[in-house]
């Protein structure tokens, strides 16, 4: 009876515990449920590298992840498939243009100086690139404005004609019926293509840093991105901005074959150049501008490019009725079970329906304390797996029904049904955690959340099959009320009683 106890407690607390960490924790909803965006990113090629093999596609999700982690997407997924493509997974994102540019981006950093004689082409690109960007800057509205917003009146500097004599002077083909914009974008470009000839070879690159930040300028106008070097990156440093200080040219900050910031330094650094291992970005970022750039930067450099070959989003309302449904099928299925064991075996039926709602909560507790994002198969996994604790019910009631047809008693019968039924029970739930296994290790994606689903199902459903149903009955059939063969198995099928032996009387 003791022992008995010691479960019924265990048990007890089970239930309390597993209600306490729903209520702390919560469910992860995944993409089909909670709505979001989907990424499909094509691993390319390059280089003396002609094919993708899965160790080069491992080292570009090292460093997306990476990616992921700085822009601060919550419980967002990036999985493999086959030998060349990621899939992302972002929950609650319904916009993933921001997570697209900063994913796509190859972020190869690097520090160049001007060459010498160049100082007056380069004077006249970089005016030009100044008037190109704050004509662009003025076209966009404020940060927080409306995007119905009237546009900001673009800069007097670059008016129509001096922009087709800047054209001109690059020797830019504008394309027919081309807007203000698109002439200024292609100035630009060209602007940056010829500033890049200008730059020597690079002397520092991203992995010489060990840190990035970002800050506002004390002005208030634009964000600058902060950047830390290693010991050899900030010697380097030094010995580069010693070599251009106080000579008119520029230091070139270059990302991904794109110049970004050029920089001049002071003839007061012509001695030992800049020490001290850090040095700061300034471009005029916006806020999200700087943290994109400090993103990619602390991620790291793409071993290898990366395409982005499909973005698919689920709306919250596609999401929400995907919870509906498969709530209103959850609970459906589990009243039909209910129904069926209560009206097949009885008061063991209703035994049953108490361990599958306890199984039920520990189930979804254990989803919420790893966690588990649950999906649409993770759902059909979870329901499968009810279907395997009802088939151990059934197995244990039935051998417990045997043995009550073969005249033994209530209490020896159901000792004798949980012995006899454990090895099928125990062999069934085996099988179905090796396919669990099988799923998880080779299948991908959507499968492998069915496999975890399913194979924490079949563990628990163990535990609750043989211990709290057992638990349970034995605690009812303490109570002398309940203690009636027939609430077990129909009258007719019972053994006749057998009669009692005459005892001779006394004379």
């Amino acid at each position: 009876m003791g022992r008995q106890q010691g479960w019924f407690a265990l048990i007890l607390a089970l239930t309390i515990a597993s209600g306490a960490l729903l209520a702390s924790f919560g469910l992860q909803l995944g993409l089909d449920l909670r709505g979001g965006s989907q990424l499909t990113l094509q691993v390319m090629p390059a280089g003396a590298i002609t094919r993708v093999d899965r160790e080069q596609l491992e080292a570009v999700k090292d460093v997306l992840e990476r990616r992921i982690n700085g822009l601060g997407v919550a419980e967002s997924t990036l999985q493999a498939v086959g030998n060349d493509q990621l899939v992302l997974q972002l929950p609650g994102e319904q916009d993933p243009t921001q997570a697209a540019r900063v994913l796509g981006s190859t972020a190869l950093l690097e520090f160049r100086a001007q060459k010498p004689g160049t100082e007056a082409e380069m004077k006249g690109l970089l005016a030009l690139k100044r008037q190109a960007e704050a004509v662009l800057r003025s076209k966009r509205p404020p940060i927080g404005a409306s995007p119905n917003a009237p546009a900001r009146p673009p800069v007097p500097e670059l008016s129509s004609k001096d922009l087709a004599r800047a054209l001109a002077s690059l020797g830019v083909d504008v394309p027919a019926g081309s807007g203000e914009t698109d002439q200024i974008d292609l100035l630009l470009k060209e602007a940056n293509r010829r500033i890049l000839r200008l730059y020597g070879p690079p002397l520092i690159t991203g992995k010489d840093l060990t840190s990035a930040g970002r800050q506002q300028q004390p002005t208030g106008e634009g964000w600058d991105v902060t950047l830390g070097f290693n010991r050899e990156g900030g010697e380097k440093f030094a010995a580069l901005t010693q070599s251009i200080a106080g000579t008119g040219r520029v230091l070139g900050i270059v990302l991904d074959g794109r110049s970004i910031s050029e920089a001049s330094v002071g003839e007061q650094f012509k001695v030992a150049g800049i020490t001290g291992g850090a040095a700061s970005i300034t471009g005029n970022f916006t806020a999200e501008e700087a943290r994109d750039l400090e993103v990619q930067l602390r991620g790291g450099s793409l071993p290898l490019p990366v395409k982005i070959v499909e973005v698919r989003t689920v709306g919250p309302s596609l999401g929400a009725e995907n919870i509906r449904s498969s709530l209103a099928a959850g609970l459906a299925g589990l009243a039909l079970v209910a129904v069926f064991m209560v009206m097949v075996y009885r008061l063991p039926g209703f035994v049953a329906v108490l361990a599958l709602s306890l199984y039920a909560l520990y189930n979804l507790a254990v989803y919420a304390l790893i966690p588990v994002t649950l999906t649409l198969p993770g759902i059909a996994g979870f329901i499968l797996s009810i279907g395997m604790a009802v088939d151990a019910n059934v197995l244990i009631f039935e051998r417990v029904k045997e043995e009550l047809r073969a005249g033994n008693t209530l209490i020896r019968s159901i000792d004798t049904g949980f012995s006899l039924a454990f090895s099928s029970i125990l062999d069934g739930h085996v099988t179905g955690l090796i396919s669990c296994a099988a799923l998880f290790f080779l299948g991908t994606g959507l499968v492998k959340g069915f496999a975890v689903t399913l194979a924490i199902g079949l563990l628990l459903s163990l535990f609750t099959a043989l211990t709290c149903t057992r638990t349970l009955l034995r605690l009812l059939m303490s109570y002398p009320a309940l203690r009636r063969p027939t609430y077990f198995l129909p009258a007719r099928e019972l053994p006749p009683a057998k009669p009692m032996d005459a005892t001779p009387g006394v004379a």
